[in-house]
């Protein structure tokens, strides 16, 4: 069976917009004074991550996390597992949560609610993707590349 791709965003405005998310977190950051810490949400965030961090001119950790709100198949579900944790102590310093996508907001929702227990400085959300029809719990972010107003 033959599958075909439809290219919704292309690969050099991607990169642009990538560029640009840097431009703009360096600029809010620069001046902080506080260590920074980028947070992946594997496993989808870590490409995106990769060419953040590449864009991103100020001093920054790398750390990861895998949050799950899916059952058995695709669809979302409000309970939300840790299957793994930072292995960084985030308490003071700046921290910037990285999601590819965004739709129903359930499973960032709650690790925003858990890292902001853990006592940081700051505490922000970009990702590439967001889809904004699917959301069932109100996300609030600080970056965003590309927003989806069709349901997808």
């Amino acid at each position: 069976m033959k599958h075909t791709v439809e290219v919704m965003i292309p690969e050099a405005e991607i990169k642009a917009r990538i560029a640009e998310l840097g431009r703009q977190i360096t600029e809010r950051y620069k001046d902080s004074g506080s260590e920074m810490v980028l947070v992946g949400l594997l496993r989808g965030s870590f490409m995106f991550m990769a060419d953040l961090c590449r864009e991103v001119q100020v001093p920054h950790e790398v750390d990861f996390m895998t949050a799950s709100s899916y059952g058995s198949g695709m669809s979302t579900t409000r309970d939300v597992k840790i299957l793994k944790d930072l292995d960084e102590d985030i308490r003071g310093k700046d921290v910037l949560i990285v999601e590819d996508i965004i739709d129903s907001g359930n499973t960032l929702s709650k690790v925003r609610e858990i890292l902001g227990l853990r006592e940081p400085k700051s505490l922000a959300i970009c990702t590439l993707l967001d889809k904004p029809s699917r959301r069932e719990v109100d996300v609030r972010l600080s970056s965003l590349a590309f927003r989806f107003r069709t349901n997808l």
